[in-house]
């Protein structure tokens, strides 16, 4: 290891020969904000992007929004996607629309191509146009539009970084990070939404409270821990709604069912929650972050079509892996995402592999990994 903020953390081979390379850093904290892990500069500030939305859904369910407008699993867990824009997807956003009286018209989103393909060819067949329900923060933009009809606050403008509503999610996204609000960098998403940068290290105890709200130490109301868990309880159980067909995450959640949630971020941010037991019976929640330095450049495409590129897969295996987060079948479950995985040219014919190059650092609160 060095001291620059990112490290060496993935190579592509072209025969024997090293041909290029990803640097990256990882963070994995507890709920107490203690490093468990680590891999580069853990502390270095990066932008969470998409990764993000979790938190950025709390205020609403937190107050009562879920039952003051009948939202099910499968709509909040569409506030928390990056989906694909399918049919299901815009499904579950029109009905959170229509049950909180907003509309499509009401988004500032943007609109931009969908990654589905199945669903663009359908489109393209009904003569249907690209929309900003289409757009893959359109759930997230959604229940921020029912957050300020929650809350009696305008609908217009709802995305400005000074609407009551965008200061409430950054309060409430620094309480998770254990951060006051100054402390937190906040910058325009791809979605035209505020974003935010912390120091990786924060944003894996972000997620390691999301997922042990009630953890000894902290100091969350009992609405929050009741948000929490239905937060992390619809994206475990519908992590179809969090994706989409092609979606890392959702084949991650899917496969370790009950045990994580998982949200990526663009430019090569991952965020993942361990959730109490996942383990061992009786381990406690951890939060792991990480970004991968060159943004995971698509030039590189997974070969099972993850829209976000082939080495922020392989590392979330390698570090739970590493972790003792993976059971035998789930690394058979997963082998085609990494952690090492085949290259092959235009002809099918392999050229080369892909293959971790970290060891995940251990620190004092490590013993956490062990049971007891």
């Amino acid at each position: 290891m060095s001291d620059r903020p990112y490290d060496l953390i993935y190579e592509l081979y072209r025969g024997s020969l090293v041909e290029s390379c990803h640097f990256g850093a990882v963070a994995v904290a507890n709920a107490q904000g203690e490093l468990v892990a680590s891999w580069g500069d853990a502390h270095t500030t990066v932008y969470l992007r998409s990764s993000a939305k979790p938190f950025q859904a709390i205020p609403l369910i937190e107050r009562g929004g879920a039952q003051r407008f009948g939202f099910n699993a499968q709509e909040i867990a569409v506030m928390c996607a990056s989906h694909a824009g399918t049919d299901d997807h815009v499904a579950a956003v029109r009905s959170i629309q229509s049950k909180c009286a907003v509309s499509e018209e009401d988004l500032l989103c943007g609109v931009h191509p969908i990654s589905h393909q199945p669903t663009l060819q359908a489109m393209q067949q009904r003569g249907e146009s690209l929309s900003p329900n289409r757009n893959n923060c359109s759930g997230k933009h959604s229940g921020m539009l029912a957050l300020a009809r929650l809350l009696g606050a305008p609908l217009a403008d709802y995305i400005n970084p000074n609407h009551p509503i965008q200061q409430l999610i950054l309060q409430t996204f620094a309480e998770f990070c254990g951060l006051d609000p100054e402390q937190v960098i906040v910058g325009i998403d791809g979605c035209s939404a505020p974003n935010f940068a912390v120091p990786l290290s924060r944003a894996a105890t972000a997620f390691a409270r999301l997922c042990a709200p009630d953890s000894s130490g902290l100091v969350f109301s009992s609405a929050r821990v009741r948000a929490c868990h239905a937060i992390t309880n619809a994206m475990s159980t519908h992590p179809e709604m969090v994706g989409g067909p092609a979606s890392f995450d959702t084949t991650l959640m899917r496969t370790l069912a009950g045990r994580l949630v998982a949200k990526v971020g663009a430019e090569g941010f991952q965020g993942i929650g361990l959730l109490p037991g996942a383990l061992y019976p009786g381990s406690p929640a951890l939060g792991v972050a990480y970004k991968i330095a060159d943004g995971d450049l698509k030039s590189h495409t997974h070969p099972v079509g993850d829209a976000h590129g082939q080495a922020r897969p392989a590392i979330a295996i390698e570090i739970l892996r590493q972790l003792g987060a993976l059971q035998s079948a789930d690394l058979a479950a997963l082998q085609e995402y990494g952690p090492a995985f085949p290259i092959y040219n235009w002809r099918g014919l392999p050229t080369g592999e892909g293959r971790p190059a970290f060891k995940l650092v251990m620190h004092h609160p490590a013993a956490a990994l062990q049971p007891a």
